[in-house]
């Protein structure tokens, strides 16, 4: 990773994905974008840019799209930034493609979700593929939008190993991007998955025309639900107090660019989350989020109201209005986070 001239893989050409090669590419990094659609890599490199999904901004010379993992011989650093749905497929079809890795090549995930079924985060999955790799996360406010256009943007790095975590801030770090560091990999993956199921449940107050109080009183409760769970799982509770904590979620809360708060917003109006998520290119992380955040939630024992009510609105057809209510509802209780 100390060569400049060492190539870094981007597994996912999506937004994310893109916004990433781009800001690696424009330091003078060689960057290959891996798709796994031909025809959409194609066109990435006819045009020069990611249209589907970021618009307006040019792909640097020096960032190669591909949909052929034998690309990726030779990689000093790959980072996987796919849906969480897709994770577990795309590591596997790596793991299985014949391609040599050198174990030392660390696998950075980019990837916000928690596992349905296994309630496993991204770095998990990728271990169980690639269990001699140094495994690394990066989460924080950070829209693919603005860290694309340069925008000034802080995230954090979470490894348990420090030498890893330190070069991948030396790469990271630059103008507009500030990386900071954490030997917290749990945290920085559960606070950058559970604020996107808030961030639906945020969306659903706006919808539903609740007001500046109401949203305030829901996100600051939220924050405490994030580590009443998240500590559970194996967080720290500094660590949601920062940048992949309270940061993101503030960012996912009150954004326009939050997918998941748009698909909130028009829940609360009373559109149906088939035709919400049927007429989106892009996923909302917080929809399969939700389901598994509960499965943990029921696993360890944790009170979750608001990861109760955001599953039952969408799993179980629960009005907006009802699940307002459940939350209104509820016995009294001191304001505490455990």
């Amino acid at each position: 990773m100390n060569n400049p001239d060492a190539e870094i893989a981007i597994l996912g050409a999506g937004g994310w994905g893109t916004a990433l090669g781009v800001v690696l590419a424009s330091r003078g990094r060689r960057v290959l974008l891996w798709g796994r659609d031909p025809a959409h890599v194609a066109k990435l490199r006819k045009t020069r840019e990611n249209a589907a999904y970021l618009p307006g901004i040019e792909l640097p010379k020096n960032l190669a799209p591909t949909a052929d993992f034998a690309h990726l011989r030779g990689a000093a650093l790959v980072l996987f930034v796919t849906p969480s749905r897709a994770l577990r497929d795309v590591a596997g079809m790596l793991a299985r493609s014949g391609v040599e890795l050198s174990a030392d090549v660390p696998l950075l995930s980019c990837t916000k979700g928690i596992e349905h079924g296994t309630g496993q985060r991204m770095s998990e999955i990728s271990r169980e593929f690639f269990p001699q790799h140094p495994i690394a996360a990066l989460s924080g406010p950070s829209h693919a939008e603005e860290v694309a256009r340069g925008t000034p943007t802080a995230v954090v790095l979470g490894s348990e190993n420090a030498e890893v975590a330190a070069q991948l801030q030396a790469i990271f770090n630059g103008d507009s991007l500030r990386a900071y560091t954490t030997d917290d990999l749990a945290g920085v993956e559960l606070g950058g998955a559970l604020k996107n199921v808030f961030a639906l449940a945020a969306g659903v107050s706006d919808g539903l025309g609740l007001g500046d109080n109401a949203k305030a009183a829901l996100v600051t409760r939220a924050l405490a639900e994030m580590i009443r769970l998240g500590t559970r799982l194996g967080g720290r509770r500094e660590t949601f107090q920062g940048l992949s904590g309270i940061g993101d979620l503030m960012v996912t809360c009150f954004s326009r660019h939050s997918r998941n708060r748009q698909v909130g917003e028009r829940l609360g109006r009373g559109e149906a989350l088939e035709k919400i998520t049927g007429s989106m290119r892009m996923v909302a992380e917080g929809v399969p989020t939700a389901r598994s955040a509960q499965e943990c939630a029921r696993r360890v024992g944790i009170h979750s109201p608001i990861i109760d009510q955001v599953f039952a609105l969408l799993y179980e057809k629960r009005s907006p209005a009802a699940a307002l209510r459940e939350l209104l509802l509820r016995d009294p209780r001191p304001e505490r986070d455990d």
